[in-house]
């Protein structure tokens, strides 16, 4: 199976944990993506951050936003999603947290629900 290269959008400081989640679920043999690359910390702090970020996303297949309670306004995560969008990569977001009062990140893309079923619609 050719494995689809996805580069995951988060909010560093608040859902590495759906990071690394979603990083071992990658590792199943069945599933059909594998993470090229995460979310750098926020821009602000590291020279080149901009194009660090452009050019992981432009090696990338799409982009996963992963969604936590203030993801919407992380910035690393709307400069990604503007980065993406400027490349023509298919974004899509994932729910991170059953229960979390969550809210879309804009221009992002569809919203799931994190099963298999939705990780696969995603990537195909």
């Amino acid at each position: 199976m050719n494995r689809k290269k996805v580069f995951i959008s988060f909010d560093f400081d608040e859902d590495k944990a759906l990071k690394d989640l979603l990083i071992g679920q990658a590792m199943n043999p069945i599933c059909p993506f594998e993470v090229t690359d995460s979310s750098l910390k926020e821009p602000a702090p590291e020279d080149g951050w901009e194009e660090k970020a452009r050019h992981k996303i432009r090696n990338a297949d799409q982009v996963i936003v992963l969604l936590g309670a203030a993801t919407y306004k992380a910035p690393g995560v709307l400069k990604e999603v503007k980065l993406a969008r400027e490349q023509g990569k298919k974004i899509a977001q994932l729910i991170g947290h059953k229960g979390c009062r969550y809210k879309r990140v804009p221009g992002a893309g569809v919203l799931y629900k994190w099963t298999w079923d939705n990780i696969k619609k995603i990537i195909c």
